[in-house]
């Protein structure tokens, strides 16, 4: 049951992803979540180091899609200081958002990864589409008040998780 909540890669930020490791692997797009993943969930301005990372993956041609929980209204904001597709209301741990998002792109499973920071939604939803998945470290270590339940059960799947498979450890690179 656990190896439903197991991610692909751990890495620590979004950024370190580069074009030519998601070439290396055959990743043509990038799905990701918003809060703490892409942005503090409570800072939604984003980073230097996001404008150049977008802007990286835009010169070498890899779609970014953003695949949120939350509504459409609070996604947009978000996101209306860069230039970046989301699909909304994706429902994670449910793969209906990512398969939205993966036929927007018009690409097989295959060629797609999602990047989240949550075991609980992001790499269970990405595992029950069929979708390589990347771990990250949160942004801030603070939570809105709905994802603390989620940390607590995360905790408790990773001890169990890192047990079964000890090269489960945080990487600075998809290898």
């Amino acid at each position: 049951m656990f190896f439903k909540f197991k991610p692909t890669w751990m890495i620590e930020a979004i950024y370190q992803i580069t074009p030519e490791q998601l070439q290396a692997q055959g990743i043509k797009a990038v799905l990701t979540d918003l809060d703490n993943t892409l942005i503090a969930w409570n800072n939604p301005d984003g980073t230097e180091e996001l404008r150049q990372w977008l802007a990286i993956m835009k010169e070498a041609k890899i779609p970014v899609i953003v695949v949120s929980n939350n509504n459409h209204e609070r996604v947009s904001k978000a996101l209306a200081n860069f230039d970046l597709d989301f699909e909304a209301r994706a429902l994670k741990p449910l793969s209906v958002g990512i398969k939205r998002a993966q036929k927007k792109l018009d690409l097989k499973a295959s060629e797609i990864i999602l990047v989240g920071d949550q075991i609980m939604t992001d790499i269970r939803g990405a595992n029950g589409a069929g979708i390589r998945n990347v771990l990250v470290k949160p942004i801030v270590n603070s939570d809105a008040w709905n994802t603390k339940v989620n940390r607590f059960l995360e905790k408790k799947i990773m001890k169990h998780l890192k047990k079964k498979d000890p090269e489960m450890i945080w990487q600075g690179e998809l290898k």
